[in-house]
């Protein structure tokens, strides 16, 4: 059981993934950070986001955003990990759905802020909250690059559940949220705080936008929570085997050509446009 308030756990655990492009853009996206207990009973963080935020990021490290809480307040401390190698990507992906993971290890003074993969709701969780159109569900991550503050954190969204029904998963993929979903926003957490008494879970990842032509519809496309422990799932399996992408490194992050946190974004977009039909491809 979660009893904290899940706005401000995942605020803590939503961070920053970017890359440079030249001295004055770079490509955003964000991620989130889930906690994986192994059947030796002990666990791994792993780093959720939509695939093609490492897609669209063509070297082989990005900067993940970490913050750490000092005597003097937050810091913004980013460190690169590695996210392909010669041999092809080291993240995890899922076969039919834009979702990503990657292990990482999270500096010590930040470990605190991993949530449990239980918090990744299903179909489940869905029908026992009765979520349904018109529920509010919220949403973190840096729009066009930019942070709530100098520390780095997310920025905070709240918009209402735009599809009908939602279930199950197999036949509803993904559902609509009615609120603005600009660059930068990939990969972040969608979920619900009912607040005491009431169910807490990540609902799903937002993908992307929804356009018609040039048209933005102000609506943002969610990947349902399950295809995160799906993917979760491949992982495990994969790491049983020795399957293995690559011992992955954490190393302090070099001198960036960009001011971070905020900043220019690049001007392609980090979200695949939707046209027409909500199941894109």
């Amino acid at each position: 059981m979660f009893d904290a308030d899940l706005t401000v756990a995942l605020i803590k655990a939503t961070v920053q993934i970017d890359q440079p492009i030249n001295d004055a853009k770079r490509m955003v996206g964000t991620g989130f950070l889930i906690s994986v207990p192994r059947k030796d009973g002990t666990s791994e963080t792993v780093l959720v986001t939509a695939a093609h935020v490492f897609e669209k990021m063509p070297a082989p490290e990005v900067r993940i955003g970490w913050r750490v809480l000092t005597p003097k307040g937050w810091v913004y401390t980013p460190q690169n990990i590695t996210i392909r190698t010669k041999d092809g990507p080291a993240w995890y992906q899922n076969p039919n759905q834009d979702i990503a993971v990657i292990p990482v290890t999270v500096p010590a003074a930040a470990k605190d802020a991993v949530l449990p993969e239980s918090l990744l709701a299903d179909d489940q969780a869905f029908a026992a909250a009765k979520v349904s159109a018109g529920d509010e569900m919220m949403t973190l991550g840096y729009p066009h690059g930019l942070s709530a503050n100098v520390a780095g954190f997310p920025i905070l969204r709240a918009g209402r559940m735009a599809s009908y029904p939602v279930m199950p998963s197999t036949a509803f993929p993904t559902f609509l949220i009615d609120l603005t979903a600009v660059p930068g926003n990939s990969g972040g957490p969608v979920f619900m705080n009912g607040g005491a008494g009431k169910s807490s879970f990540i609902a799903g990842v937002l993908i992307k936008q929804v356009e018609d032509g040039d048209q933005r519809l102000e609506l943002g496309v969610v990947t349902d929570a399950v295809f995160v422990r799906q993917t979760i799932d491949l992982m495990l399996k994969a790491e049983a085997k020795g399957d293995v992408p690559v011992n992955l490194r954490v190393q302090p992050a070099a001198p960036a050509p960009m001011h971070t946190p905020g900043g220019a974004t690049t001007d392609t977009k980090d979200m695949v446009p939707l046209s027409g039909a909500v199941e894109g491809k």
